[in-house]
C-alpha cells in the first residue's frame, strides 16, 4: 500500500532498496510504476555491513527519493547498522531530503521490541515525514492472517489528514476491507495487559531459541570439520542467516542431502532444531 501510494499521491519516482533485500520488494515497487535502484549493502568478503559502501552509493540518491530501509534483522542478510551507523543515515537522510520507508517485518527477533525500534527512532527524532510498513506475521505468529499497518508520519495534521484520505483511497481500490480476525487477535492482546505480558515472554523466548540455534550451528559445523570461520553466523540477527554457500553448494545439499536453502545461501536458521543439527552441518560439510 506504501508504494500504491506513492506512485499515486506523490512526486516520488525512484526507491532505493538494498543489495541484496528481499527480492519481492522490487517487485512491489516496479508494479507500482516506481523505478528501482539498488545501494550497496553486504561484504561478501567479510560477512559484515559495508557501511562505505553504503553511505558512497546512496550518496546518488536525489532529494525526494524514497530510500528504503529494514527496521532490524535485514533480509537476506541478518546484518543491522549499528545505532551510531543508524544515526549517521539519518542525518544523511535530512541533508539529502530523502524520504525514509520502513519495512519492519522482525520486531522483537534481534534484541528486543524497544531495541529494535532504535534505528527508526533515530530517523523519527530529525524526520518530518517517513513511512514505516510493520507486519505481525513473524512476531505474533499470524502469518496467514496477514496483519500489519502502514503507518504515514508528517509533519502536520493538515498533512496527516490528506494523506491518510488518500491512502483509504489506494486500499478501496486495492482490497477494499482487511480481513478482520487476525487483528482482532492483535488488537486483543496487545490492549491487555496479562496477555501482552505473556506475548512478550513468547517473543523473547524465540528469540533466544535462535539465538541458541546460532550459536549450535556453528559449534557444530566447527565440530563435523567445516574449513572454514562461520562465527560470523553467530553476529547475524533475525530467522535467517546468509551462510556464505555458493548456489552450486546449495544444489549440491538439494540434491544429494534433501538439505533445502534458498540459491544465495540463505538459510533458516528457526528451521534449526538440535535433532536435525548434525545431519544439516554434515551434508554442508560434504559440500564445502
Amino acid at each position: 500500500m506504501a508504494a500504491d501510494f506513492l506512485a499515486k499521491n506523490t512526486s516520488v519516482k525512484r526507491v532505493w532498496v538494498s543489495n541484496p533485500s528481499w527480492p519481492n520488494h522490487k517487485s512491489v515497487f516496479n508494479s507500482a510504476g516506481l523505478e528501482v535502484r539498488e545501494y550497496a549493502y553486504y561484504d561478501a568478503e567479510n560477512h559484515t555491513l559495508d557501511f562505505d559502501a553504503l553511505i558512497n552509493s546512496l550518496n546518488e540518491a536525489q532529494a525526494g527519493d524514497v530510500v528504503l530501509f529494514h527496521g532490524c534483522c535485514h533480509n537476506p542478510t541478518g546484518i543491522d547498522p549499528t545505532l551510531e551507523q543508524w544515526q549517521t543515515l539519518a542525518q544523511l537522510s535530512v541533508e539529502k531530503g530523502w524520504l525514509p520507508l520502513f519495512d519492519f517485518a522482525y520486531q522483537g527477533f534481534a534484541r528486543g521490541l524497544e531495541e529494535d525500534a532504535e534505528g527508526l527512532r533515530a530517523f523519527a527524532a530529525m524526520h518530518k515525514e517517513l513511512i514505516v510498513a510493520s507486519s505481525y506475521s513473524k512476531n505474533f505468529g499470524l502469518y496467514n492472517e496477514r496483519v500489519g499497518a502502514c503507518t504515514l508520519v508528517a509533519a502536520d495534521s493538515e498533512t496527516v489528514d490528506r494523506a491518510f484520505s488518500q491512502m483509504k483511497a489506494a486500499i478501496r481500490a486495492n482490497y477494499s476491507n482487511p480481513p478482520a480476525h487476525g487483528a482482532s487477535v492483535v488488537a486483543t492482546i496487545l490492549s491487555n495487559d496479562a496477555l501482552r505480558a505473556i506475548w512478550e515472554q513468547e517473543l523473547t523466548d524465540m528469540r533466544q531459541r535462535i539465538q541458541r540455534m546460532r550459536q549450535l550451528f556453528v559449534n557444530t559445523l566447527q565440530e563435523k570439520g567445516a574449513n572454514r570461520d562461520f562465527s560470523f553466523i553467530i553476529k547475524q540477527n533475525g530467522m535467517f542467516s546468509f551462510s556464505g554457500l555458493t548456489k552450486e553448494q546449495v544444489l549440491r545439499l538439494r540434491e544429494e542431502f534433501g538439505v533445502y536453502a534458498v540459491a544465495s545461501g540463505r538459510v533458516n536458521v528457526a528451521g534449526m532444531t538440535p535433532d536435525n543439527m548434525a545431519p544439516l552441518c554434515e551434508a554442508i560439510v560434504a559440500v564445502l
